[in-house]
């Protein structure tokens, strides 16, 4: 838990999930910089949007404004509604609204993080433009090193004309005012590309992991997808557009399939696909925190790509999460496969959560691992 000083009072706050790294913090000078501008500018009953709020810094300090919280990460509400009781602040204080439901405006005012995805920047743009109040005013804002220098390039397209602030302890806003006759292409930018050895098309919604091509990781995992395994739960844990699910579906005609990811827009997208290749067959989507809330022996399978990564910061403490959960939830006889970068160490990592780790393929890069006990 780390302090914060505010314009609008002090938060005590912490990060989502939970991390053993006291150097790494739940907000910074990104946060703090639109805070500071928003007080300096907002009057009374000025209706405000938080977007990809990601430790809930935000809605934390604009809470007794009602603000509206809107974003594609699970995670990110799980932060906000921990450091909205942390802070004893109503967990009604903040409405969040999924990456994949309407906005509720009409916006006055609107505090936007630029993503890591300018696809997903361009499509909340697009998403939210409809739902600005006349004059409204879109205030952007990111770490510099973080900055795209397309970002004000799609605000100008979407919003109207932004002017860049002077940096400010390495942070930096775009303020733009709504101009309500332009008239841009409001189409959302998804993409689609073939899973390798079959007919699917994989379609991916602005901001899903590997939007542009299947990644490397995932390709090397594809051939390892076991066969014949009859009746058993797979499941796709951190599942993105669905690809390995999919795959271990179309090899086991008779199991049953739960995606998970924490990204609304993931699991829509893998929804979109799987029921696209199986138009007569069921399966579950789930977002959430991984296999957090799973039953203990609840799955025969996990296939996973972990991430390596949460947004900047690299790291495993996410993917050790994973493994950990995975462990609980799985059946005596049950198993993870995972695919990892060799120099990631994950065959080492493994031990810590099951009794035996063998090595399925490997290439220069990437090794396919399977865990069990």
């Amino acid at each position: 838990m780390q302090s914060c000083e505010t314009p609008f009072g002090p938060l005590e706050l912490e990060r989502y999930p939970p991390t053993s790294n006291p150097t790494l913090q739940p907000f910074d000078t990104a946060d703090l910089y639109l805070l500071q501008t928003l007080a300096d500018q907002a009057g009374p009953g000025v209706s405000t949007l938080v977007v990809n709020d990601t430790f809930g810094t935000l809605g934390c300090a604009l809470a007794a404004q009602k603000p509206h919280s809107f974003g594609d990460s699970h995670l990110a509400e799980r932060a906000l509604r921990t450091n909205l009781d942390l802070n004893n602040l109503s967990v009604d204080a903040v409405r969040c609204i999924n990456s994949q439901e309407e906005l509720a405006g009409p916006y006055h005012r609107v505090l936007l993080r630029v993503p890591k995805s300018l696809a997903l920047l361009e499509d909340q743009l697009i998403r939210l433009r409809p739902h600005l109040a006349e004059g409204a005013q879109v205030i952007a804002g990111a770490m510099i090193k973080h900055l795209p220098h397309s970002a004000g390039d799609l605000l100008a397209k979407y919003i109207g004309p932004y002017q860049a602030s002077l940096a400010w302890k390495k942070a930096r806003l775009l303020t733009a005012r709504f101009d309500s006759g332009l008239t841009p292409d409001a189409t959302t930018p998804s993409t689609r590309y073939e899973l390798p050895e079959t007919s699917f098309q994989l379609t991916n919604l602005p901001g899903v992991f590997s939007q542009e091509k299947l990644d490397n990781g995932t390709r090397a995992m594809l051939s390892c997808i076991p066969f014949n395994q009859g009746e058993a739960r797979i499941v796709d844990l951190g599942c993105g557009n669905g690809a390995l699910g999919i795959m271990a579906a179309h090899r086991n005609p008779e199991a049953s399939l739960l995606f998970i990811d924490e990204s609304y827009a993931a699991i829509a997208s893998a929804k979109l696909n799987f029921s696209a290749a199986f138009p007569d067959r069921r399966a579950e989507f789930l977002v959430s925190d991984g296999l957090i809330d799973a039953a203990p022996k609840s799955a025969d399978l996990v296939l996973c790509n972990p991430p390596f990564h949460q947004l900047q910061v690299i790291g495993d403490e996410i993917a050790m999460r994973l493994f950990e959960q995975t462990g609980k939830a799985l059946t005596p006889e049950g198993g993870l496969m995972i695919v990892g970068n060799r120099h990631l160490g994950y065959h080492v990592k493994l031990k810590r959560c099951f009794n035996k780790v063998e090595q399925i393929a490997a290439n220069p890069k990437f090794v396919v691992l399977r865990g069990f006990n």
